[in-house]
């Protein structure tokens, strides 16, 4: 690795307008944040419906990083910062992998330099602030019964999803029935995510709602009187993070909303940040292009001015078999035609970017059993379904020497011209119908059906005027629909909505579709880090 300092020169960083954190990564003041001059293309990249097979959004936007600085191009990469929940999870680190990774990439990966920490405390102290409030009536009519904010914390805990806190007697008051969010589905990560500066910030945390009086009244965390202190908590944390790529190219590394759950992308100031300096910057958003890519564009670039100039689609053979029917551990045997029959995802999601008006470029993520036919057979239907181009990223094994063809794809997409970006609805119509439009148009299904619960908390957000707000589905990453079990391009079905939720401060409405949850569980077995004798992390 490079020193810090020497990553931020290259780029034009001034040194005054950086924060060293150790010898390889570093803090940027928002003063260097270029509102006019400079202004590069940004390329979301995007990938098919996730499967344990593997895809590798996080490598091959690192690969082409790197690919374009081989061909001599300035580049940049945006990511969200790993969750340490994932890690000691099933996900493991969302650094990259091998010659195209993140560096450094323990320290990345676990705890960095302290933004996911900064939030979770912020959540909480708003939580225990609105408690007292609530306990000792200084709200008029807003008693703990009516308290909606949850707390947070960055472990897996099944455990925590339903609880009762306040046990013990009138000491330990209130009593309430409450439950824990995972750190990365709170509002507080949304809001650090989309804020465009500290007073951007302060007003999105005013705005939350932590719960309602008895006569429907909503109350914000500005009414709790908590704004001030959680300002002073993130105010480091709103810096974005520069790292660098295994060949040198600078990383910008910021908040992490989950893809799922939340909109699933890095900050909106990373973003502002990275392409005032680079030619192109790559950002990736979280999941496949029917979480992260659609909340992308509907929630990020929409009211950011960040509309992107072309996106990339990851596929590996190994996924779109997976979606054909082959089960896990028969994926290395060769087989074009699972490649045939899984091949309608691929192109549903070329079909779905398109339709917002970008060109696409397909990355096929290659894997050592891939077979030649197997590859051509998904390049011809990528390019059939209207790719700009379908190209091997061979950046895991590789580096940027691998993805040279594919960054050369991806500058000429983006070098195309400015898109006419088109979205699936437009701002004043209903959550109904923006609900309607996406399950119609990037989820497959020909209705949507919410239960009785929702229905009447969507009739409250709308009496309330929050109508106009955008969607920020969640549901499983697993499947186009509310049900991961439904593999593939499920057709003739109704997406079902069983929950909706307000995040008022970061801008948007989230329904919850089927049995989603806030707070993931851990798997039969976690996966297991361990530090070697000279205090490196291993297994990451």
């Amino acid at each position: 690795m490079k020193p810090i300092s020497e990553i931020t020169e290259e780029l034009g960083l001034d040194p005054a307008e950086t924060i060293p954190y150790g010898h390889h990564k570093a803090k940027v003041a928002l003063s260097a944040i270029r509102s006019e001059g400079k202004r590069g293309k940004l390329i979301v990249v995007t990938g098919v419906t996730p499967t344990r097979a593997g895809e590798g959004k996080t490598t091959t936007t690192v690969g082409i990083t790197q690919g374009l600085g081989r061909t001599g191009r300035r580049a940049a990469a945006t990511l969200r910062e790993p969750s340490l929940g994932p890690i000691f999870g099933i996900k493991g680190g969302g650094t990259g992998g091998n010659m195209a990774t993140v560096v450094p990439d323990d320290e990345v990966n676990v705890h960095f330099t302290g933004d996911a920490h900064a939030v979770g405390s912020a959540h909480n102290l708003l939580a225990a602030l609105t408690d007292n409030v609530a306990q000792r009536g200084h709200i008029p009519d807003f008693a703990p019964d009516n308290i909606t904010w949850r707390r947070v914390t960055d472990v897996e805990e099944r455990a925590l999803r339903s609880i009762v806190t306040g046990l013990g007697g009138s000491a330990n008051a209130p009593v309430r029935e409450s439950g824990f969010d995972i750190v990365t589905a709170s509002e507080v990560m949304a809001v650090l995510a989309l804020a465009s500066g500290l007073e951007d910030l302060r007003a999105r945390l005013s705005r939350m709602v932590v719960g309602f009086t008895g006569g429907g009244r909503p109350v914000t965390a500005d009414d709790v009187g908590a704004v001030g202190s959680m300002m002073a908590l993130l105010r480091h944390a709103i810096l974005p993070n520069v790292v660098q790529t295994t060949e040198g190219q600078p990383v910008f590394v910021h908040t992490g909303p989950f893809g799922n759950i939340a909109h699933g992308c890095s900050s909106v100031l990373g973003d502002k940040l990275a392409l005032g300096y680079a030619d192109y910057v790559l950002t990736e958003a979280g999941f496949g292009a029917d979480l992260g890519f659609e909340k992308f564009m509907h929630i990020k670039a929409r009211f950011n001015g960040l509309e992107p100039s072309a996106a990339v689609l990851v596929a590996s053979v190994r996924a779109i078999k997976s979606h054909g029917g082959v089960r896990l551990r028969d994926l290395e045997n060769p087989d074009d035609d699972a490649v045939r029959r899984g091949a309608p995802i691929l192109e549903h999601l070329i079909g779905v970017i398109r339709s917002f008006g970008l060109p696409v470029v397909v990355a096929i993520n290659r894997f050592p059993a891939d077979t030649t036919k197997e590859t051509a057979v998904v390049r011809e239907r990528a390019e059939a379904a209207g790719a700009a181009a379908a190209v091997e990223s061979r950046g895991f094994a590789e580096g940027g020497a691998g993805c040279v063809e594919l960054a050369e794809a991806v500058a000429s997409a983006a070098d195309g011209g400015d898109p006419d970006i088109t979205y699936a609805y437009p701002t004043q119509a209903s959550i109904q119908d923006k609900v309607k439009a996406l399950a119609q148009r990037v989820y497959n299904a020909n209705d949507v059906k919410w239960n009785a619960a929702a229905a009447r908390r969507l009739k409250t957000y709308q009496e309330l005027g929050w109508g106009d707000l955008p969607i920020c589905m969640a549901k499983t990453h697993l499947s186009l629909s509310h049900n991961p079990r439904m593999k593939g391009v499920p057709k003739d079905y109704t997406f079902e909505v069983s929950d909706v939720r307000s995040s008022i401060g970061a801008g948007f409405i989230y329904p919850l579709a089927g049995t989603m949850v806030t707070m993931p569980g851990l798997p039969g077995s976690p996966r297991a880090l361990d530090v070697d004798s000279e205090g490196r992390i291993l297994g990451l």
